[in-house]
């Protein structure tokens, strides 16, 4: 599992809170993805990390996540009262993967800081990990889930 301090997404509890709706708005949106990305079974995600439920945009889902209640064996745990901790992820002992893990929670925290609502609800997931330069572990953990679409244009060429 990852902490990450609260204090990371704003100097105000309300910029944090904008924040940390858009993380549980990202995880729920992008549940598929985080699942494969886990190394989780969907049985064991739903025993550690299960779902809060989407709504239609991110202020909704993070209402809906805040008045359920779900206790911290949920994949966005908002319990702490200093940190978040997204518990999506199988313990490992790879470096490759544990530095994967920390650099996609370090990706969606960025992304989620720098997009407002309206932008981090239009955002697919081929156009986060297209975003992804500096992080070359990611980017082969992410290849090798084949999670990483690159979705350049392709120029059909005429044979001759």
């Amino acid at each position: 599992h990852v902490h990450i301090n609260r204090d990371a997404f704003g100097k105000t509890i309300e910029e944090q809170e904008k924040v940390i709706a858009r993380i549980v708005f990202f995880v729920e949106n992008h549940w598929n993805e985080l699942l494969k990305f886990s190394r989780r079974t969907e049985q064991s995600m739903n025993r550690w990390s299960s779902r809060y439920g989407i709504s239609e945009n991110t202020q909704n889902t993070y209402k809906k996540a805040k008045e359920r209640h779900m206790g911290r064996y949920v994949a966005v745990n908002l319990e702490n009262d200093n940190t978040i901790e997204l518990r999506l992820f199988r313990s490992s002992l790879r470096y490759q993967t544990f530095v994967s893990i920390i650099q996609l929670v370090d990706e969606i925290c960025h992304t989620c800081i720098y997009m407002n609502d309206e932008e981090l609800e239009a955002l697919s997931w081929s156009s986060f990990v297209l975003e992804i330069y500096d992080k070359p572990e990611l980017i082969e953990y992410l290849k090798s889930k084949r999670l990483y679409v690159n979705e350049l244009p392709f120029e059909e060429t005429e044979e001759m």
